[in-house]
């Protein structure tokens, strides 16, 4: 992992320990690392919409029919980065890569456009640079109790007894045990009584294109007394996510690095809302970025060794949506 860690991580303690309320962005390799009090955030024009934080959103007119259309890799193009992961799992390098791509999306709509039809836990504008719409909690802080919420697997929820298929499949069930474990072990090292609380909860995200259903678990655990009051000490213990990432976490980046041909940037990384005391925080998924005039979605999915191919293809492609009720 990082061996020098970004000075804006000590920002965040310093601010934290004052109790100054404070926004955060931190890309995935936690090279870009942004901060904004409420002050700075309503200069950048950065739109912010979390349970307990929000910005105004002036309205915009919308195209009376949407284009949205995805333009998703080839397989054959897909399959490279799949066998390096492959490979790699068969050599007992890593047991769960989280292999991603970036996707052309053709389409009548602006982020801004994205940012007001999307419905989400958690929703993001950077102006002029990119957009997501998560459900996935990362890290929650309450009276200096902890929480995260790993979510891995999803199925189309139109399917027969889809719930249930998701939770008896053996590779979605691995994956999803692996992550349990990784993120019960990540939070041991900010958190004293860690446990599980709530395992393989199955969550419904309603969509515009189709409806799926989502797994998770929720662990949490009291924040040790050299944590508390520390927002950036924790962010650079417990990151990268474990559940963008993968397990054992170090060679499982090297991976990622080796099989992705493209740069995730702030897709996967991580961002929060710290109040002055307790602190909600999202994974970055279901992200849009703007480059030059055209418009990317990013999206992946966990693989490992039980891992079918044309699966995780169509996996991959099940997550290029835009969640409209």
């Amino acid at each position: 992992m990082n061996s020098t860690f970004h000075p804006n991580f000590d920002v965040m303690d310093e601010l934290s320990q004052q109790k100054v309320p404070f926004f955060f962005m931190i890309d995935f390799l936690m090279e870009n690392v942004e901060i904004f009090t409420k002050k700075e955030i309503e200069e950048s024009g950065l739109l912010i919409d979390f349970q307990n934080f929000k910005t105004t959103l002036k309205e915009q007119e919308l195209p009376e029919e949407i284009i949205f259309e995805s333009l998703p890799i080839s397989e054959e193009s897909y399959k490279k980065g799949f066998d390096i992961v492959q490979n790699h799992l068969k050599k007992g390098n890593s047991y769960l890569v989280n292999y991603t791509c970036k996707t052309e999306i053709k389409t009548n709509l602006t982020l801004e456009n994205f940012y007001q039809i999307s419905q989400a836990k958690y929703k993001v504008l950077y102006p002029g640079n990119w957009m997501f719409f998560s459900p996935e909690t990362f890290i929650e802080i309450v009276d200096n109790k902890v929480f995260t919420h790993p979510m891995k697997g999803t199925i189309d929820a139109e399917i027969e007894n889809a719930a249930e298929i998701l939770k008896n499949n053996m590779k979605e069930k691995a994956e999803h045990y692996t992550v349990v474990d990784l993120l019960r072990n990540d939070l041991s090292m900010i958190a004293d009584e860690v446990k599980l609380d709530d395992f393989q909860r199955i969550d419904f995200l309603k969509t515009k294109q189709k409806n799926l259903f989502a797994m998770s678990s929720e662990i949490s655990g009291k924040l040790k007394p050299e944590f508390r009051g520390k927002i950036g000490s924790i962010m650079k213990t417990v990151l990268p996510a474990g559940s963008v990432l993968g397990a054992p976490k170090p060679k499982t980046l090297e991976i990622i690095l080796e099989a992705e041909n493209y740069s995730r940037g702030f897709y996967t990384g991580v961002c929060g809302w710290f109040d002055g005391k307790n602190l909600d925080s999202c994974v970055i998924i279901r992200f849009i970025e703007k480059e030059k005039d055209k418009l990317y979605f990013k999206s992946g999915g966990g693989i490992t060794h039980l891992s079918n191919f044309a699966d995780e293809y169509q996996e991959m492609k099940n997550k290029i949506y835009v969640p409209i009720y």
